[in-house]
């Protein structure tokens, strides 16, 4: 039951948070949006993801050696969990930013937790606020669905450029975005559906597959999880980002080609796209944070992206194209995708998702 009520409030929750970010402009539009973060559910959730809460505790830990004595800043902090895993990997100061009222519920955590002769929590945006010295680390959880939607990475650059000290450490460091071709089954019973009405109910409903095809395929990025057995090739990298060079320019379009060969027979009605995240460690080997269908469900889940039409393929037949992510010209914290794609022997086609509004996970 628990369960069952998490799911839901966190759908409520994620509802509000895109309702939220598609009114307004500019810096309206940022205060609906850090507004979103003072609900509990949304930090439930991240909480409550054991694969992303537990490696970047892995991650902390693993660079005491860089934090013993240093100075960390920690973008985007919600309720200050990374800040305190910081402060017990033995950092000497740590500046929680968090520019949501969630901040007044990081700074009982961190009473709580007697790390707060450690960790100042300051509330304001990055952008903004002002700190009294240059910082050693930043740190910061700062993914969206797709990598790129809520285009908080932004303030992420903008902290290094601000207060990061020359060689200093960034958590994570690098993100590559992926793709794959899908055969979603799901998608596709629900193609098939009107052509069982008749058999069931004595009504042909066949005439409604075209408008069915039309909601179903449409140009809205689909957020749930994909399963291994519906992934059709190897994935392919598109773009990487390295987090201690890319400016602010650079993101306003990620974009990069690839080519994909199909595994076997299928009916290919859909790109999938994950991304992946590295932390950097001294004498080991760099630990990953992956949101691969082929890897353990997070929060993330996959951004399906549904063709017009079902494809048919066979071995090796090559799927490729190129993938532009940029901001949304209605809301700068929306993502939108542009694929150019071509399926064997087919002709190009080009077709633009994003991000409907008042998305909410599937429950």
């Amino acid at each position: 039951i628990f369960n069952l009520y998490r799911k839901m409030s966190h759908s409520a929750a994620k509802k509000r948070r895109q309702d939220n970010n598609s009114s307004g402009g500019g810096s309206a539009q940022d205060s609906l949006y850090f507004q979103s973060y003072a609900d509990v559910s949304i930090h439930e959730e991240m909480l409550a993801d054991t694969v992303r809460t537990d490696t970047y505790r892995r991650a902390i830990f693993r660079c005491a050696a860089a934090l013993a004595g240093k100075a960390v800043l920690d973008v985007g902090a919600g309720t200050g969990v990374l800040s305190v895993f910081c402060a017990q990997a033995g950092a000497r100061r740590v500046y929680a930013v968090e520019a949501s009222s969630i901040a007044e519920q990081a700074a009982r955590i961190v009473r709580q937790n007697r790390v707060e002769d450690r960790v100042q929590v300051i509330r304001g945006t990055v952008e903004s606020v002002e700190l009294p010295e240059r910082v050693d680390v930043i740190v910061s959880e700062w993914m969206g669905y797709a990598l790129l939607h809520e285009s908080m990475l932004n303030s992420v650059i903008t902290a290094r450029d601000r207060w990061l000290k020359p060689g200093g450490l960034i958590l994570p460091e690098r993100a590559e975005l992926f793709v794959a071709p899908i055969s979603d089954l799901v998608a596709e019973e629900r193609l098939n559906f009107w052509d069982t009405v008749k058999g069931q109910y004595g009504v042909d409903m066949s005439c409604m597959a075209e408008f069915a095809r039309s909601c179903v395929l449409n140009g809205e990025i689909a957020v749930h999880p994909v399963t291994v057995e519906d992934v059709l090739s190897h994935p392919c990298r598109f773009a990487q980002l390295d987090l201690r060079t890319v400016t602010l320019e650079e993101l306003k379009r990620v974009s990069g080609a690839f080519c994909c060969q199909c595994f076997g027979s299928s009916s290919l009605n859909a790109l999938c796209v994950w991304f992946t995240v590295t932390f950097p460690a001294e004498d080991m080997p760099p630990l990953v944070l992956s949101t691969s269908p082929f890897k353990a469900e997070t929060h993330w889940k996959q951004a399906v992206l549904y063709l017009d039409e079902p494809v048919d393929v066979r071995q090796d037949t090559k799927v490729e194209g190129n993938i532009s992510m940029y901001p949304s010209e209605k809301s700068s914290r929306y993502v939108c995708i542009h694929v150019d794609y071509t399926v064997g022997e087919h002709k190009q086609k080009s077709k633009t998702f994003s991000i409907p509004d008042g998305h909410s996970e599937d429950t």
